[in-house]
């Protein structure tokens, strides 16, 4: 089979034009310059002269046998015209010291007429008098009116440009911004993403109808109008959706959703006409609206008809009700706030599938880490799985991130290979922060922070329903002045009462130990970002997961989606705003309450953990082990 031959770019490119411009403007450069030489050298071309001196002519001028025909006196210049014609020209010049009649040249035919004026002028030279012509004086006067015309005309056919290129732009600015990721790019398959064996079961389904619809069709079936991808950021929805055209072997348009609004009304809707145009010439082909909730947001909840997202959004929803059953289109869609959405968006024969995309679990993350770390050189005790047991909760971005930084971290070290240190080092540094080794704690403020991380790591081992603890550091890292770090045995997709309450408590540790070693007076703001996870969890126990003692098995509308009321302005009477408050403060003071029988059970392993603190800095699970192995749980800290 010939080879396809590539088709030529429409018009042509930016870079020639350019090119096309320089070479002009040489071109006429060069004619004028050539033009300034033929003028300044117009009147000595083709004669040739000879030059003599002013006393030789003045005595061959008087001499009726001189030979000379004619004297044309040119400024300080003589131009001879000799009576034998077959004798060259001869030129000479004054010599300053008066005049040509002072020096003896005189015109004996001046004043004569007639017969006798041309019996004189066959004896004696013709003197003629002309204006001194400056050769360059003629070109600065050619280039006075040249080079302003040029310059005219150079200035309008910019004009001329820079308004088809504006027009040009105008013409674009409702095209779809959407990029095309075809044959001749990177293909990206199932094998290349990781983890979320669900979401790609779901989604094989679709690779499947866009391979045989046929076999779908026979049997009544319609192909999805639409996929929507939801999930938290950075799990690869993106990368999952490029899997599918991959697959699938099909044209794939790229877009976000913040591509379509301008700040001029109707640009949004002719972008998404222009794109799904251009997908059904494609077809067999996806879209895929990256962030869909920049252009698909409630219209009950932020109003105005007239709205550029709105009307961008009525066409997505137009465009995806005209589809034919064969157009071999489907529409991909990513965000994570699905309940932002406008519901026309959601309902059946629009968006048909949803696939939720999660957060990778233990197993996943390892896999996800064997993938980004093929290809960078490793030491062979390397323990990926450690690190995987280490990032509950990190997303895949998370975990691209942590390898990319391990391979800073050892280059940066001068190590030839990725070592544990550096991994762990680049775990932390993507936790919570680099450590600032520029920031220099006083005696003071290294006992107080000792005893604040101790505090945390004994009410975290002595709760039986809180995480074991992993490391402790009094090392300033990111905003922290110092860490204590709580990692789960196993993944777990629920958490209970027992459990939430034991990190409440674990979080207040600090500030309690605080208190209780330096006085209720030196609290510092040390604590204040567990104050707020405090505040924040509680908050969400009460409101979210119906878990209060007074509105058990309640929760309350968010404030973004629920009704408002007049007095609180908030999806709730102002009596229930109180008793949630109330609620909150309860489970706040519990926690302080248990944390601080917790340390007062166990003052001694609080002071020896400090102690330790304060002369490494830094203590790994296998050191703390044999410091809190003694610690125990008081009857007064123990839930009911």
């Amino acid at each position: 089979m010939a080879d396809k031959i590539p088709k030529k770019p429409v018009g042509r490119p930016l870079e020639t034009n350019k090119s096309n411009t320089v070479r002009s403007i040489l071109f006429t450069a060069i004619l004028i310059c050539f033009g300034i030489y033929v003028v300044a050298n117009m009147n000595n071309t083709g004669i040739q002269k000879t030059e003599v001196p002013i006393s030789e002519v003045i005595q061959r001028a008087n001499d009726p046998e001189g030979n000379i025909a004619k004297i044309t006196v040119i400024g300080n210049n003589l131009e001879i015209t000799l009576k034998d014609k077959d004798q060259p020209t001869e030129t000479s010049r004054k010599d300053g010291s008066g005049t040509l009649y002072d020096q003896g040249l005189v015109n004996y035919c001046d004043g004569m007429e007639g017969e006798e004026l041309i019996k004189c002028q066959e004896t004696y030279p013709v003197i003629e008098y002309k204006e001194d012509v400056n050769a360059w004086g003629i070109v600065f006067d050619i280039m006075l009116t040249v080079l302003p015309i040029i310059a005219i005309v150079i200035f309008f056919s910019w004009m001329m440009r820079q308004a088809n290129a504006a027009n040009n732009q105008s013409m674009s600015f409702g095209k779809s911004r959407a990029r095309l990721y075809g044959p001749d790019k990177k293909k990206v398959t199932f094998k290349d993403v990781a983890g979320n064996e669900s979401a790609k079961q779901d989604l094989t389904e679709i690779v499947d109808f866009l391979k045989n619809p046929k076999k779908y069709e026979k049997l009544g079936a319609k192909i999805p109008r639409g996929v929507l991808l939801a999930g938290d950021p950075g799990t690869g929805k993106t990368l999952m959706a490029r899997a599918v055209a991959g697959e699938a072997d099909v044209p794939f348009f790229s877009i976000s959703g913040s591509e379509f609004a301008e700040m001029f009304v109707g640009v949004g809707a002719s972008r998404v006409r222009d794109l799904f145009s251009k997908a059904k010439k494609n077809a067999p082909s996806i879209i895929f609206i990256d962030e869909i909730d920049a252009v698909a947001h409630k219209r009950d909840a932020r109003g105005g008809a007239g709205r550029e997202d709105e009307q961008t959004l009525n066409q997505i929803l137009v465009e995806m009700d005209g589809f034919d059953n064969d157009s071999g289109v489907i529409v991909m869609a990513a965000t994570n706030r699905v309940d932002m959405l406008d519901k026309a968006l959601l309902r059946p024969g629009r968006f048909d599938r949803h696939v939720n995309v999660t957060l990778p679990e233990r197993k996943d993350r390892l896999e996800i880490l064997k993938v980004h770390f093929k290809g960078k050189p490793v030491e062979e005790d390397v323990d990926l799985e450690a690190l995987a047991k280490k990032t509950a909760g990190s997303s895949g971005a998370d975990l691209s991130n942590i390898a990319n930084e391990a391979a800073i971290t050892a280059a940066r070290e001068g190590h030839k290979a990725i070592s544990n240190k550096d991994l762990t080092e680049a775990f932390e540094r993507v936790a919570i922060g680099p450590e600032r080794k520029s920031k220099v704690l006083n005696e003071k403020e290294k006992k107080i922070t000792a005893y604040h991380e101790a505090g945390h790591a004994v009410v975290g081992h002595v709760l039986p329903d809180s995480d074991p603890v992993h490391k402790v550091t009094i090392i300033p890292r990111g905003a922290t002045g110092g860490v204590t770090w709580f990692l789960p045995p196993e993944d777990r997709s629920y958490k209970n009462i027992f459990e939430l309450k034991d990190i409440l408590a674990r979080a207040m540790g600090g500030r309690v130990a605080e208190k209780l070693i330096f006085g209720k007076d030196a609290i510092t703001t040390g604590a204040s970002s567990d104050l707020k996870n405090v505040a924040g969890l509680a908050k969400s126990m009460i409101i979210e997961e119906g878990m209060g003692e007074e509105t058990r098995n309640l929760v309350f509308p968010d404030e973004a989606t629920g009704y408002y009321t007049i007095t609180t302005g908030k999806p709730y009477s102002e009596k229930t705003a109180e008793l949630i408050d109330l609620e909150i403060k309860k489970l706040s003071d519990e926690a302080a309450k248990r944390a601080e029988e917790v340390l007062k059970a166990n003052k001694g392993i609080l002071d020896k953990l400090a102690e330790e603190l304060l002369k490494h800095e830094t203590l790994e699970e296998a050191e703390l082990e044999p410091i809190l192995k003694s610690a125990k749980l008081p009857t007064t800290a123990k839930l009911h």
